[in-house]
């Protein structure tokens, strides 16, 4: 399996923020190329069994779990068979973008949300990392904003060098809508998604961003820095990020 910076950084970071005393979840798609077997994943049954209609159209909400023994910590799998069974992450074996990645992200936002409401976790702070999770600062503020373990937690959206060039078709918008959320809080996606307009929603409902790759797309970079009540990381290398991260982390938790 192919590892991306973003890959590596889910990978270290959870366990570098663990072993600097806080408590860490780590979610993630079960992507079809991840080896169920060899990762020792399991079901968890208490927590499948939902289903979320997205385009009208019920999907089975399945919940793995596998274990990192080294770093003692559990990965959380957002599995669906019709969004993540296939060989591939985002892009076909021609290359071509999957013309269905838009639902593919509300799914895992949305399951991850009903994942950590069903398990009763409060979580303090939520860092969400590339497009694939841009939606969930918007989900979390707007929709579950009264909800006891989210209207608390603070949000921080880490941008990377991951655009997609294939935009969300002008319906995006409304397969994404449930309670709560209202025409202003979509108008950057109301005709359509590129990476430039996700990116500014995400912006605009977190409460930090970081720069994830040493070089993102420079409107994204500069509407970040620009939004003067949200603090902005800039890039940080390997061997410091970690606890770049974590002092990061205290400044919004105290902000």
């Amino acid at each position: 399996m192919h590892e991306t910076e973003m890959s590596v950084i889910a990978r270290q970071l959870p366990q570098g923020i663990h072993e600097r005393g806080k408590e860490i979840r780590t979610f993630t798609p079960k992507f079809g190329i991840i080896n169920e077997r060899r990762n020792q994943l399991h079901e968890v049954i208490r927590l499948s069994g939902m289903n979320l209609i997205i385009n009208e159209t019920d999907h089975p909400l399945v919940i793995k779990v596998a274990s990192i023994q080294a770093a003692r910590m559990q990965i959380y799998f957002i599995d669906n068979d019709d969004f993540f069974q296939r060989k591939y992450l985002l892009r076909d074996g021609s290359g071509n973008e999957f013309t269905d990645n838009d639902e593919r992200s509300i799914f895992y936002v949305r399951g991850v949300m009903e994942t950590v409401k069903k398990l009763k976790w409060i979580p303090d702070l939520i860092h969400c990392h590339g497009w694939m999770t841009a939606l969930a600062p918007l989900y979390i503020k707007k929709h579950y904003r009264g909800d006891p373990c989210f209207k608390n937690s603070k949000i921080i959206y880490s941008v990377y060098n991951d655009d997609f060039e294939q935009p969300f078709g002008k319906d995006f918008v409304r397969k994404l809508k449930i309670d709560g959320i209202t025409p202003k809080d979509t108008a950057h996606i109301e005709k359509g998604a590129d990476f430039k307009s996700l990116s500014k929603v995400a912006i605009d409902f977190s409460d930090g961003v970081i720069q994830g790759s040493s070089e993102i797309h420079p409107e994204v970079r500069q509407y970040a820095q620009q939004k003067g009540n949200i603090p902005f990381l800039d890039y940080q290398p390997e061997e410091v990020y970690i606890d770049a991260f974590n002092d990061f982390y205290d400044q919004i938790l105290t902000k």
